[in-house]
């Protein structure tokens, strides 16, 4: 069970004196980090929790009636609770200000849903008891524990808040895409009709090849390419080759083609043209159009591709929406190994700009039809 929630209403106290006393000693809280250092230590928790593979636990107290005057005794007592039942090392601070306290519990040598549950319920009690019966308030607990819940947004909020304050920018560079997979696919439609004669005419099966791709936040979409394959094939070459690739496997990262085998028997000879020169991912300007790409970003991954993922690979499904070319297109393709694909989809998510959109845009037609790193 990935997350818990705990209502917290105020109770009577078990002992009108404990209750007095538990009130008068919650009544200086300790310092709270503001929201930007918040963000920012969590931010440095995932990091190192992603080189050292140790779990973390975020905790976040929500209750606006209660929390809306961060100076108030009741304010005062939630804090104090929260802080009577965590380590040194854990990390308290505003999520969100005023609305919701965060709580880091750094370095779980073993986050099992018994422990997670134990450490919510000695909060949990911790602030049922700091709350009078005249406190009338609502408080809502959420647990997430990282890695193994790592596609949660919970552990990202500075993504969306440097969305939040681009808002002009993604509108423009959505009216980018939908002008340009428009005038594409006008461009392109007579060599869209070919393509499509010369498949059917070569193989029995679709023109078109379908299948389930995860896009920004690891939502699925329906991903479309030419075929380029026999149809009703096997997967698990692929699949296989997908696990040596991403676990490093030297002789995955020599092969000719990332995520696509030179060797691969299930492959047409147009099919293999097709690929060389990267005109099989034409109908995607069909999935820009539908909003499930975009003209540049990171590739998207087939699901059992992201299964495999360790946490800090998937920031380049959650920080970007995928698109049709991107850095690693023009950049490395098939000459990087799968580590360094993922660190120029991240690199290109920091640093993203029409300015570079435009320069990859441009650089994007000489990478396909040169075949360099293709396959």
């Amino acid at each position: 069970m990935a997350t818990t929630k705990l209502a917290v209403n105020r109770r009577e106290p078990k002992d009108s004196s404990t209750g007095r006393l538990a009130a008068a000693t919650f009544h200086v809280p300790p310092a709270l980090a503001s929201e930007e250092v918040f963000w920012q230590m969590l931010r440095m928790e995932r990091r190192r929790s992603e080189r050292s593979g140790r779990a973390f636990i975020l905790v976040l107290v929500s209750g606006e009636n209660l929390l809306l005057h961060s100076g108030s005794d009741k304010a005062n007592n939630v804090v104090s609770a929260i802080n009577s039942n965590i380590r040194e090392t854990d990390l308290i601070g505003w999520y969100k200000p005023h609305t919701t306290l965060g709580l880091v519990m750094t370095d779980i040598s073993e986050p099992s849903q018994e422990t997670v549950e134990r450490i919510a319920g000695k909060i949990s009690s911790a602030l049922q008891d700091s709350l009078s019966i005249e406190t009338d308030c609502h408080l809502t607990m959420v647990v997430r524990v990282y890695p193994r819940d790592g596609e949660d947004r919970v552990f990202y909020p500075e993504v969306f808040k440097c969305r939040e304050t681009e808002k002009l920018k993604h509108v423009i560079k959505r009216a980018i895409d939908i002008l340009g997979s428009l005038g594409a696919l006008i461009l392109f439609s007579p060599l869209l009709a070919v393509i499509a004669i010369i498949i059917k005419c070569t193989s029995a099966g679709p023109v078109f090849h379908c299948n389930k791709r995860l896009g920004q936040y690891g939502k699925e979409f329906w991903f479309y390419k030419f075929r380029t394959m026999s149809a009703n094939n096997d997967s698990h070459i692929h699949r296989e080759y997908v696990a040596r690739l991403i676990a490093g496997a030297p002789e995955a990262e020599q092969n000719d083609g990332l995520f696509k085998l030179t060797s691969d028997p299930r492959i047409t000879p147009f099919g293999r043209f097709l690929r060389r020169t990267s005109l099989d991912e034409l109908p995607q300007f069909v999935n820009v159009l539908l909003n499930n790409m975009s003209l540049v970003g990171p590739r998207p991954p087939l699901p059992y591709e992201f299964e495999r993922y360790r946490p800090w690979h998937k920031r380049r499904v959650l920080e970007q929406k995928p698109g049709i070319t991107g850095l690693w297109q023009v950049e490395g393709r098939s000459r990087t190994s799968f580590d360094d694909m993922v660190r120029m989809d991240i690199r290109y998510a920091a640093a993203q700009s029409l300015w570079l959109d435009l320069k990859i845009l441009i650089q994007t037609p000489a990478a396909m039809f040169s075949g360099r790193g293709a396959c």
